[in-house]
């Protein structure tokens, strides 16, 4: 097992009580984060906007940094990535449970690799992929109005469907559009469970890094935004500001191609995952000697700047949640590779070499892209 796992114990507050602690308080208080009783939640999500992000660029957001103690910075899950990250935030489950349990994964009954970001829409993943009740079906159940709040290129996607349902769903094109539907809907009588999810700047991130001047400038929008929409809200209804994630920038000089060391790479059938965390499966026919071997490579190899775990030493780690179905065990990598130093992993024998270019990353345990923000806004702050 790799010594030092930065992961946090079992009591340590985590994305997936988000918005469970914000239906709570919708049914009388409590929850993880035990919050007020509230007539309506409205839980702001901005992808990639870790802690140490808006710490280190507290100037250009001094709404939210300052209003961000040291109580409201919680963890996300494991892999720290959109798809695993918020299916924990709809469901209150862990990956573990709910099935997402990565960015690229095997889907083992069609032993392909499927984005399951997009899988539903090329006809890689099943429809109950997903394997979770969702919060808001929870909410409606109670007769509380379940919304979510997003671009509108998402509002029919397979992964919006996953995570999403028993949600209305209501776009908006701009920040301005989407934080006005927000507001409209907790203003509205009645109780509501409101989802509200920027994605611009993980995507300027991805693009140009989150150091970027357009991130900066996105960043200060968000901002101003978050500042208005939380000043006009009614007094009986709390708001939360959180991420699914942070991101690192890593730079070109920086990326390590793994098809460089073949031996790395015997016996390997799959490699999924994403450049922050490697999940590599194994040929079904390659021995279990063979397999420790590989893994014993990769840690003599990577064990300066990777955590290298087997499955079951994920598993038994917790990093996929307390529990992990028999269902979701083949979706995991036989040998999993999480970047603890500022690199990113790549295969230069990959026909679309264009993910190269990406700058802004996440996936792994590091703090920087593990640790995220809890504000505490309108009747929550009280």
């Amino acid at each position: 097992m790799p010594a030092m796992l930065p992961v946090p114990d079992d009591t340590t507050p985590r994305l997936a009580g988000v918005l469970a602690s914000s239906l709570a308080a919708v049914t009388g208080g409590g929850g993880a984060f035990d919050l007020p009783p509230v007539r309506s939640a409205l839980v702001l999500l901005v992808d990639g906007l870790g802690a140490t992000n808006l710490q280190a660029r507290a100037g250009h957001a001094r709404f939210l940094a300052g209003r961000m103690a040291k109580r409201d910075v919680i963890r996300t899950v494991f892999p720290s990535t959109t798809a695993a990250a918020i299916a924990s935030f709809a469901t209150g489950d862990m990956p573990g449970e709910h099935g997402l349990v990565g960015y690229r994964t095997l889907e083992p009954s069609r032993d392909v690799l499927a984005n399951q970001l997009n899988g539903w829409e090329h006809g890689q993943l099943p429809a109950d992929w997903q394997r979770s009740a969702t919060l808001f079906e929870r909410a409606g159940g109670l007769h509380i109005r379940p919304i979510a709040v997003g671009a509108p290129r998402y509002a029919t996607s397979g992964y919006t469907r996953a995570v999403l349902r028993g949600a209305e769903y209501r776009s908006g094109t701009s920040l301005a559009e989407r934080f006005a539907e927000a507001l409209e809907a907790v203003t509205a009588r009645g109780a509501s469970l409101v989802y509200l999810y920027v994605p611009e700047l993980d995507q300027i991130a991805h693009a140009h890094g989150w150091e970027s001047d357009r991130w900066l400038a996105t960043l200060e929008e968000l901002d101003a935004e978050a500042s208005a929409l939380a000043s006009r809200l009614p007094r009986d209804v709390g708001m939360l500001v959180t991420a699914d994630h942070g991101v690192i920038d890593v730079p070109q000089h920086r990326h390590v191609h793994i098809d460089a060391r073949p031996a790395l790479l015997d016996g390997v059938r799959h490699i999924g995952g994403e450049p922050r965390c490697l999940a590599l499966w194994f040929d079904p026919t390659f021995p279990d000697t063979e397999r420790e071997r590989v893994a014993g490579l990769w840690r003599e190899a990577e064990e300066k700047r990777a955590w290298v775990l087997t499955r079951d030493e994920a598993i038994d780690a917790g990093l996929f949640g307390a529990r992990v179905d028999d269902a979701v065990r083949p979706r995991i990598g036989d040998l999993l590779v999480a970047a603890r130093a500022g690199v990113a992993y790549y295969d230069a024998r990959e026909a679309n070499r264009a993910p190269e270019r990406m700058i802004g990353q996440h996936g792994s345990l590091s703090d920087e892209e593990t640790r995220i923000p809890l504000i505490r806004l309108g009747a929550f702050a009280r």
